[in-house]
C-alpha cells in the first residue's frame, strides 16, 4: 500500500512565524564541554571570561569613538572628525575578532548594549558635548584600560597553553589599541599652530 505525502501548507509556509520564543540554548558565563581544540573547558572558561571583559570594554571604546565623533567641534573638528571614524572602524573589526575567538571557544559573547553597560569598567561619558581636550582624554583612560586587560589576558593565555587568546591579545587587540592612543594622544601636546615658541 502506497503512502500518502502531505504536501506542506503554502499559506503556512509563506507567513513569517515571527513570535516564536524557547529557552536560551547556551547560557552567558558557560563554554561547551567538549570541542576538538587541545583545551580543557576550564581554560577556554577563563579565557572566554577574560576576553568578554576585554569585549564588552572595547565595544564602550568603539562607542565612545562614534559619539565623539557626531559631536566633535573646534579648530581641529576636520582632523578628529576623521580620525575617530577611522579608529571606530578599527574598534568594530577588533570587537568582532575578540566575539569570534569567544565563540570559537565554545563560550557565548556579552552583545547587547545594556549588558555592556552593566560589565564595561570604561566610565560611561555624559550625553551632552564635551571639549575636545576631555574627549580625548576619556579615549586615552579607556585605551589604558584595553592594554592593561590585554597584557593580563596574554599572560593568563600564555601559562594556560591558549596561544591563540594570547595572538589575539597581542597581535588583534594590544597593538592596535597602543597604535589609536598614540595618535590622539598626539592632540594634547601644547604645540604653536603659526610661530615657533
Amino acid at each position: 500500500m502506497a503512502v500518502a505525502i502531505k504536501k506542506p501548507d503554502t499559506k503556512d509556509m509563506s507567513t513569517p512565524h515571527w513570535h516564536e520564543q524557547a529557552n536560551e540554548i547556551q547560557k552567558y558565563g558557560t563554554v561547551t564541554q567538549d570541542l576538538p581544540l587541545g583545551l580543557s573547558a576550564d581554560v577556554r572558561a577563563k579565557s572566554c571570561k577574560a576576553l568578554n571583559q576585554l569585549l564588552a570594554d572595547s565595544i564602550a571604546l568603539r562607542d565612545m569613538y562614534k559619539k565623539h565623533h557626531w559631536q566633535v567641534a573646534g579648530p581641529t573638528f576636520y582632523q578628529l572628525h576623521l580620525l575617530f571614524d577611522k579608529h571606530f572602524e578599527e574598534q568594530v573589526e577588533i570587537v568582532d575578532t575578540i566575539a569570534e575567538r569567544v565563540q570559537l571557544l565554545g563560550g557565548v559573547t556579552i552583545a547587547m548594549g545594556g549588558d555592556v553597560a552593566e560589565v564595561t569598567r570604561i566610565a560611561r561619558p555624559p550625553r551632552g558635548k564635551e571639549e575636545v581636550p576631555v574627549q580625548i582624554s576619556r579615549l586615552l583612560e579607556a585605551h589604558k584600560i584595553i592594554i592593561e586587560e590585554c597584557r593580563d589576558i596574554a599572560k593568563q593565555a600564555d601559562e594556560n597553553g591558549d596561544d591563540g587568546t594570547n595572538d589575539l591579545a597581542v597581535s588583534d587587540v594590544l597593538r592596535a589599541n597602543e597604535l589609536q592612543a598614540w595618535f590622539i594622544m598626539q592632540h594634547l601636546v601644547d604645540m604653536p599652530l603659526v610661530h615657533a615658541s
